[in-house]
């Protein structure tokens, strides 16, 4: 079976390299900033991941009606419920929601597991610091771009150099993904990953708690980036 992770070309790839090491907080280490603000204006469930490192606070975007349905599903049922962060990339994001991972011995591949079905792609936000996002397989086997039915991540990049930002985004050109002034400034000043936008759906934003995520991002881990030391995750429902 194919392990359900984010697949990287080779540009995607020269930018974790750029930015791993560097820049994996902010002043704060907090989502309050003007970019939390636009994309949590899109939505209105609110959802805590309680994890054994610190809480996440999340809202999922009403733009994106099959995957906020399907993570409110999965909360309700307990689903993610003692998964694990089995992947963590400092500098670029942390990843969860293999239910494989509830039983998992140390050192066990991890990746691989889900409930079963597939989720449309929803594409249109942009990967901020912070944006909540599905796993799915590569373009490869995967031409629809279609989600995984649990395994998410979070993006935790920092802030992008301003040189870097500029080559990255005139690599889009010509993807069919158009960046706004304003959107520039988000990454210049706030983080996130853009070699993603186009390609997965975003479909929540962090509105608390990247200070956790910089903590789960940065813990000790083996050589396949899952950490040394599990850390576990419950999914509540704040509102709808």
């Amino acid at each position: 079976m194919k392990k359900l992770i984010l697949f990287l070309s080779l540009a995607q790839m020269l930018l974790l390299f750029a930015c791993s090491g560097g820049q994996t907080d902010n002043a704060t280490g907090e989502t309050k900033s003007e970019t939390a603000a636009v994309q949590t204006a899109d939505g209105s469930a609110t959802l805590l991941i309680e994890t054994t490192m610190g809480n996440i606070k999340v809202k999922l975007f009403d733009s994106t009606p099959e995957h906020k349905k399907n993570f409110l599903k999965l909360a309700k049922e307990g689903y993610l419920d003692n998964t694990l962060f089995h992947r963590v990339m400092p500098g670029f994001m942390i990843q969860g929601g293999d239910p494989d991972s509830k039983t998992a011995m140390p050192g066990q591949p991890l990746g691989q597991g889900g409930p079963g079905y597939t989720l449309p792609a929803e594409i249109g936000a942009k990967h901020f610091r912070g944006a909540l996002s599905a796993a799915r397989l590569p373009d490869q086997v995967n031409p629809e771009k279609r989600s995984s039915g649990s395994q998410f991540y979070i993006v935790q990049n920092g802030p992008i150099p301003a040189a870097q930002l500029d080559q990255i985004l005139q690599m889009r050109q010509g993807s069919g993904v158009n960046y706004s002034p304003e959107e520039r400034d988000f990454y210049l000043k706030n983080g996130g990953y853009p070699p993603l936008d186009g390609d997965y759906t975003v479909f929540g934003q962090v509105t608390e708690g990247m200070e956790v995520v910089d903590k789960i991002a940065n813990a000790p881990r083996d050589p396949r980036d899952r950490p040394l030391e599990n850390i576990s995750m419950k999914v509540k429902i704040l509102s709808e």
